[in-house]
């Protein structure tokens, strides 16, 4: 099936119920497919092979995913972030395509094979064009292109065919489930898996999208009051900054019933602070990838409200994991030999189901049988619970013993001045590598980097304290809310160390 197919089916079940934009004045989904099939006339007249977006999130998005889809050729949403050398470099990679773009357009004018139009061109353009009504491409086309975050090197481009996006959404979603007043707040950007993600999902149960263009916490609070909110999905810095201003302003969300986030490692103390605050929100933690069309574990409010409320520890740390996978997927830990291991013993995660692309320019990731190794360390529980222990590279190898750093910046969040903590692994001549820590403090906090040191070394094992503390500001992260530890690697092994 295309994906365009999801819309098609949302505009004869439900012409009338808005689909993005307010609630008063906002796009139904009639009008969506009429837009999408008008944009797939003056895609297919022009000489694009790819169309490509860059800028912040708009109501024209939705437009664009659905008008490529009927007209076949693939959407392309660009990090508009990028540098202007790196952008043009992306950009010129997607040649011949049609770029729809903001106030980002004479950053990529003059690229050969690139027709850049500003989103308001682009609309004013399609409205001269009859709707686009001949039959879809097959599943097996690709659909969407999105490119790797890597902090150094070309990035990758992760291929997803329409049958890799159709099959997560029709397996784990109920068509029209979402009530008349529903609606979703996004602020993820259009170039992470969770925002091509999100258009086909509440297009599919019918909840009605609004765009936050940059995240802002007051204004991310303002739009979800303003626009009685009742779904939204952030990654997990945005979660602790919307917390923060809900308690600086004191300001209710009376209409938020769900919240998922997830696109990094959520700290156990934010989470807890969360639920508390916002006792009547349904929380769900989402782990996914881009390779896998989204989503392939979930913790749900159940699990949430269970171990939030648990005297048993083993159910209590459930907080800390991703949930149970998707149950139209295979999920396996495995060793480094490629064995399956027994719950509670840490390997990498492989999945492997009809919505696993595993798929990047010019080659497949995917092993003989389907599976697709994520490059993620973690472990599963007795109760089939998935816990992620971060990227397999940033596993700490000191003298031989593997070291997570998840397990040394939990540990160090239990202190009660750090807000946020981040471990790496640093050069070392003895050892290879050693443990180095970097922390933000709570506001008005004290914090002294031998302490922090003596804290970890009195919970676990000598060799997991660190041998740098370096108090910051701020962590650094992409904007998607993921760590640069790469960037903070560099920067710690040039910091002075701590006594032994």
């Amino acid at each position: 099936m295309n994906v365009a197919v999801l819309l098609e089916m949302a505009a004869d079940g439900m012409p009338e119920r808005v689909a993005v934009g307010p609630a008063g004045g906002g796009v139904s989904y009639a009008g969506l497919l009429e837009r999408a099939r008008r944009a797939a006339t003056f895609i297919k007249k022009s000489s694009a092979e790819r169309v490509g977006f860059v800028g912040v999130n708009s109501h024209v998005l939705p437009m664009l995913v659905f008008g490529t889809a009927v007209a076949g050729v693939p959407f392309v949403p660009v990090n508009y972030r990028l540098a202007d050398d790196r952008l043009r470099s992306v950009v010129e990679r997607i040649s011949p395509a049609i770029v729809v773009t903001d106030e980002d357009g004479p950053r990529i004018a003059g690229i050969d094979g690139i027709e850049v139009l500003d989103s308001r061109g682009f609309e004013e353009r399609i409205w001269s064009a009859p709707p686009e009504t001949d039959s879809y491409t097959g599943p097996d086309e690709v659909a969407i292109w999105l490119f790797t975050s890597g902090t150094t090197g070309e990035p990758k481009v992760a291929l997803l065919r329409h049958r890799h996006l159709v099959s997560y959404v029709l397996t784990t979603l109920e068509f029209m489930a979402a009530e008349p007043e529903e609606a979703t707040l996004v602020s993820v950007p259009a170039y992470h898996i969770a925002g091509v993600a999100t258009i086909l999902s509440n297009t599919y149960v019918g909840r009605r999208i609004v765009y936050l263009s940059k995240f802002d916490p007051k204004e991310w609070v303002e739009v979800a009051r303003r626009e009685e909110i009742t779904h939204a999905m952030v990654v997990p810095t945005m979660l602790g900054r919307i917390l923060d201003a809900l308690e600086d302003s004191g300001a209710e969300l009376p209409h938020l019933s769900h919240l998922s986030y997830g696109g990094g490692r959520m700290p156990l103390a934010v989470v807890e602070r969360a639920m508390a605050l916002l006792p009547n929100v349904g929380f769900v933690n989402a782990y996914g990838l881009t390779e896998t069309s989204s989503t392939v574990a979930v913790l749900g409010p159940e699990e949430h409200r269970a171990a939030f409320t648990s005297d048993d520890p083993a159910v209590r740390a459930r907080l800390g994991s991703v949930g149970i996978p998707l149950p139209t997927l295979e999920l396996q830990i495995r060793d480094p030999e490629g064995l399956a291991l027994p719950p509670g013993q840490s390997g990498e995660i492989y999945v492997r189901g009809e919505q696993v692309a595993g798929e990047y320019e010019g080659r497949s990731a995917l092993s003989e049988d389907g599976w697709f190794a994520t490059k993620d360390a973690g472990y599963l529980d007795e109760g089939g619970f998935l816990f992620v222990e971060g990227r397999l590279d940033d596993v700490i190898v000191r003298g031989g013993e593997n070291i997570s750093p998840g397990e040394i910046e939990s540990v160090l969040l239990e202190h009660p001045s750090v807000r946020e903590a981040a471990v790496v692994g640093i050069p070392d001549d003895e050892w290879g590598e050693c443990p180095a820590a970097a922390v933000v403090l709570e506001p008005g906090a004290e914090g002294d980097p031998l302490e922090l040191q003596l804290w970890v070394r009195e919970r676990l094992r000598s060799t997991r304290a660190p041998v740098v503390v370096e108090i910051r500001e701020e962590l650094p992260h992409n904007e998607t809310g993921k760590l640069l530890r790469r960037v903070l690697r560099q920067e710690l092994a040039e910091a002075p160390r701590l006594a032994p």
